[in-house]
């Protein structure tokens, strides 16, 4: 009866760091019914405008939030993102299969590393630059351990996490196309988009198979794309933090 115990508090605790922290598990409730086929790209936004239709995201409970702004690079508007010991997320509601568009592109560029980051470690898991994919899927067909941390996060976060979230991160020394699992839950992923100094400080134009990408990491197709995010944090490692994103866009794969 102890061990039962012990075991629906460990469960309970790993539910609550996944509800309260993890997880773009807030970008979800943004989704709606309307069909999406592209978010909303920065460089039809005028430098210094509201930033809807994104929307700003809280992660965490109490966390300081990273401050996001339009601004002018080189004639075009772009995504101003600084992160000051902070952790927060810009979203964008999406209701699309991929079928038809499953690459992935866009563009960004960060000021600098973050030297102390480590994806691997919850207590470092900081990254300069996000992009953020969450699907929608039949949660039953999880193993038994993962549909009871759903229920309890439910419950602890008053919404529905999404079945699988996919994010592309600039890491520091990982290689491109590394998969590092989320070091709570293996229901998000992360997939190296960049890495290192190489190229730090300019404009990287980036593009990435979802559907490939996602077969890789979860093994299974990937279901109805629900938000699109972008997220720059610094708050475990108690650091700073700035980056830049163009447009993000869907195109279909190349023949």
């Amino acid at each position: 009866m102890k061990a039962m115990r012990r075991g629906s508090g460990r469960l309970y605790r790993r539910a609550l760091r996944i509800a309260a922290g993890l997880g773009f598990a807030t970008l979800a409730m943004l989704a709606h019914a309307e069909a999406v086929a592209q978010p909303e790209p920065f460089s039809t936004m005028r430098a210094g405008a509201p930033l809807a239709p994104w929307t700003p995201i809280s992660i965490a409970f109490g966390k300081r939030h990273t401050r996001y702004d339009l601004v002018e690079d080189h004639r075009m508007t772009v995504l101003h993102a600084v992160a000051d010991d902070s952790a927060s997320a810009l979203a964008f509601p999406m209701h699309v299969a991929l079928r038809d568009a499953p690459v992935l592109a866009w563009r960004w560029k960060i000021a600098a590393l973050i030297r102390d980051a480590d994806s691997r470690r919850a207590s470092r898991e900081d990254a300069p630059a996000r992009i953020v994919l969450e699907f929608d899927g039949d949660v039953r067909k999880l193993p038994l351990i993962d549909r009871g941390i759903y229920g309890v996060a439910k419950r602890v976060a008053g919404r529905e996490l999404p079945y699988a979230t996919l994010i592309y991160i600039w890491s520091n020394r990982d290689p491109v196309g590394t998969v590092i699992p989320n070091p709570h839950t293996r229901r998000i992923q992360m997939i190296v988009a960049s890495s290192g100094d190489a190229g730090v400080g300019a404009w990287q134009a980036l593009s990435r198979n979802v559907r490939a990408d996602f077969l890789r990491a979860f093994g299974e197709e990937p279901g109805l794309l629900t938000a699109v995010g972008v997220m720059s944090d610094s708050d475990n490692t108690d650091s700073h933090a700035e980056a830049w994103y163009g447009d993000i866009r869907f195109e279909p794969a190349p023949h």
